[in-house]
């Protein structure tokens, strides 16, 4: 019956016409963005539980306890956070990597670097071509954004390659450890265990609009508590002595690294170089992946083991 059926339909064009469209209007009307309500209650609740917190922990008997205890510190923890700020700008003035005598982009050539780059900020090698950083405002705003991204991509990069290292040694299984695929498999519609947990799906089963969701709630929200939390913590009883980019203090700081005002200054630019490369380390594996299908770890492996064969060329 069925070959006869798939007969008749093809010998009568226009009835194949009409069964084509009538497929791709069925294929075009499925719902691109399809969760359940528990998913999507699941973000919203994972996402506000800090900021549900912080409020609940400031308006109980505890916030004020709290607050009183800090009246008690601050104006003390004030003062050291001054004189550590008056140490750091000496450390930074005797610093090799700050001020007019630091080292330059185009190191030894000559060249007529900006006025308005004066060595102020850390990793600051006089590289301004396009003149984005003329006005000071704007200067710090591109400066802050520039700590954010470099931070992102040096925990993304370590995203990318840490699974697809440990799933070829053999040390923890992934469902699927190349990083691009993931997000593949999540645009096709396949269900994938959420931070290669089993059984894990926080983000839901459904497509990728839902993880588009959870990661850019979950990520905006301590950017968010970072930008704010310089004052908007001490409701809680703690004091952060440092500004939106290096707020310091036991949470920012655990290690105590910024307790050494010149170490501090020199982490500082070693920090935004290593940012700077796993930026640009990202438009490799974005090329790599358009290129080759295959993880970087895999890349380095067969160019190693056949340079000659294996490199960019042979791809272009």
């Amino acid at each position: 019956m069925a070959p006869l059926l798939t007969q008749s339909v093809s010998s009568h064009p226009s009835l194949s016409r009409h069964c084509s469209c009538h497929a791709l209007r069925h294929k075009a009307s499925r719902p691109v963005f399809k969760a359940s309500w528990q998913e999507l209650t699941g973000v919203l609740v994972f996402s506000a539980i800090p900021f549900t917190a912080v409020k609940a922990i400031a308006n109980s008997s505890l916030g004020e306890k709290l607050r009183k205890r800090l009246e008690e510190t601050k104006r003390e923890a004030v003062d050291g956070s001054s004189r550590f700020r008056a140490q750091a700008q000496r450390a930074r003035e005797d610093s090799f990597w700050y001020g007019a005598e630091r080292p330059r982009w185009l190191g030894p050539i000559p060249f007529e670097y900006p006025s308005y780059l004066t060595g102020e900020y850390p990793g600051d090698y006089g590289f301004d071509i396009a003149g984005l950083g003329r006005d000071s405002a704007s200067f710090q705003k591109y400066f802050n954004f520039e700590i954010l991204h470099a931070r992102w991509a040096m925990l993304a990069a370590l995203g990318v390659v840490i699974p697809e290292l440990l799933d070829m040694q053999g040390l923890v299984h992934f469902v699927e450890p190349v990083w691009w695929k993931v997000g593949y498999a999540k645009l096709q519609g396949d269900t994938l265990d959420y931070l290669g947990i089993p059984g894990f799906h926080i983000a839901g089963s459904q497509g990728i609009i839902v993880i588009a969701i959870c990661q850019v709630l979950l990520m905006v929200g301590p950017e968010y508590a970072r930008y704010c939390g310089i004052e908007a913590l001490e409701p809680l009883g703690i004091y952060l002595p440092g500004d939106i980019n290096y707020p310091g203090g036991f949470l920012f700081d655990p290690l105590g690294l910024s307790k050494d005002p010149v170490s501090f200054e020199d982490l500082k630019v070693k920090e935004i170089k290593n940012g700077r490369l796993a930026m640009v380390a990202w438009l490799g594996f974005y090329l790599q992946a358009a290129l080759t299908g295959k993880g970087p770890i895999q890349n380095l492996l067969d160019h190693i083991s056949d340079p000659l064969h294996n490199n960019i060329l042979s791809y272009l």
